[in-house]
C-alpha cells in the first residue's frame, strides 16, 4: 500500500470536517460585517447632523449639536453658518471613522473626519478649483449619548 492510497474516510470525520469548516466560515462572516458596521450608528447621527446644515435648517442643527452652555446659537453660527468658518456647508464627504479613548478604561466615542464643500455636488477629486474650497473638520460623536461635538 503506497502513501497515497488511503482508506475511505470514516462518515463521522467528514461531517466535522463540514461542521467546523461551517462555522469557521459563519465566524469570519460575522466579524466581517461587524468591522464594517461597527461607527454605523456614529455615522448615521453625523450625516444626520450634516445634512441639517447643507439643507440650511441651523436651528435644528444647533439641537442636534448638543451645545453645552457656554457654545450659544451666535458661536455656532460663527462655526456652522453661512458666513461661518465652515460654511457656507452645501455638500459633504466622510473621509474616516475611528475610535477614540478616553483614559484606559473604555472607549467614549468616534472621530469622523469629513471634508465639507461649499459646492453641490461634491466637486470630484480632478476639480482642482472647487476642491480648493473645500475644508476638513474632525466631529466627535459620544457613545452613551450620540452628542456631537469638536474633535479635540
Amino acid at each position: 500500500m503506497g502513501i497515497f492510497d488511503g482508506s475511505e474516510e470514516h462518515p463521522p470525520d467528514k461531517v466535522r470536517r463540514y461542521i467546523i469548516t461551517t462555522i469557521v466560515f459563519i465566524a469570519l462572516v460575522v466579524g466581517f460585517s461587524w468591522y464594517l458596521l461597527r461607527f454605523h450608528t456614529e455615522v448615521r447621527t453625523a450625516k444626520h447632523f450634516l445634512d441639517t446644515v447643507a439643507a440650511g435648517n441651523l436651528e435644528q442643527a444647533y439641537h442636534l449639536w448638543s451645545p453645552g452652555p457656554s457654545y450659544t446659537y451666535q458661536d455656532f453660527l460663527e462655526d456652522w453658518g453661512p458666513n461661518g468658518y465652515y460654511g457656507p456647508v452645501k455638500s459633504y464627504h466622510i473621509e474616516n471613522a475611528e475610535e477614540i479613548k478616553q483614559g484606559p478604561e473604555r472607549p467614549s466615542g468616534t472621530v469622523i473626519t469629513v471634508e465639507l464643500s461649499p459646492f453641490a455636488p461634491f466637486p470630484s477629486a480632478h476639480d482642482v478649483l472647487k476642491q480648493s474650497k473645500t475644508k476638513e473638520v474632525r466631529l466627535q460623536v459620544e457613545y452613551k449619548d450620540q452628542s456631537l461635538g469638536f474633535a479635540p
